[in-house]
């Protein structure tokens, strides 16, 4: 399992209804989208930062690992907007890049933090289940389960494979890394097409309809916790709007 989902499944905010932490997330990314990156996007990412470390109590190191990967596509896709192409072969500094590159950068790493906020205290198991009452066709929800389930098994296969590679003295040098990487990319699409067929036998001897039968556990929306997430937005759009307005 991967560490944002343990720590989804071990926080203190796993028994609060999903629809509760959708609102603070959903609101907070909607914020940092409509309003002005500063300070706007800025307090709303700040906001979710420390809900995160604070209240959802997500490990510092969870937290850095799960945003390296997207932080690093923000950081890749921010550069282009810095240099200017004045031809073919030249490029040169773009004087109206920098604020540019800032000011997506701001916004894409605030919606960064408002997803994890929602990803790292809510599992996918609590969501899936309640969007068909929301209206989302049954069978998308399934899909969604079946693939979330092979990606684990799919690593699992990654991992089993390395290991006995390395065992066998596969990544030795640098050609022999090479044929072993070949070697793991057919192995693992052999056994994820095994896996799958067995998936799908078991649930044709299970009687599969089209529909899972899933159990989903009551939760009561805390209205304190609905009312302090309104509070936290009207007070980021307020605080935006009076620094616009003080700025003009």
């Amino acid at each position: 399992m991967f560490a944002i989902d343990v720590a989804a499944h071990t926080g203190p905010w796993r028994l609060r209804h999903p629809g509760e932490k959708a609102l603070l997330a959903l609101g907070l990314l909607g914020c940092a989208v409509a309003l002005p990156p500063w300070p706007g996007a800025a307090l709303a990412g700040t906001a979710a930062a420390l809900l995160l470390v604070g209240p959802a109590r997500v490990p510092l190191p969870v937290l850095l690992r799960a945003a390296r990967v997207p932080a690093l596509f923000i950081a890749t896709s921010a550069l282009p907007l810095l240099v200017s192409v004045h031809s073919p072969t030249r490029l040169g500094w773009n004087p109206a890049g920098a604020e540019a590159a800032a000011t997506t950068t701001g916004r894409a790493v605030a919606g960064l933090l408002c997803v994890l906020l929602f990803s790292a205290t809510t599992p996918l198991s609590d969501v899936l289940p309640r969007l068909v009452r929301l209206g989302v066709p049954a069978a998308v929800t399934e899909v969604a389960a079946l693939t979330y389930r092979m990606l684990f098994l799919l690593v699992d296969s990654v991992r089993a494979v390395r290991e006995a590679q390395a065992a066998r003295l596969g990544h030795r040098t640098w050609r022999t890394t090479y044929r072993s990487l070949t070697g793991q990319a057919g192995a693992i699409f052999v056994r994820a097409f095994t896996r799958a067929r067995r998936l799908e036998e078991g649930l044709a001897v299970r009687g599969y309809t089209g529909s899972l039968a899933v159990q989903v556990e009551d939760r009561r929306v805390s209205p304190t916790f609905v009312v302090a997430t309104v509070a936290l937005l009207a007070a980021i759009v307020a605080t935006t709007t009076v620094s616009g307005a003080s700025w003009r």
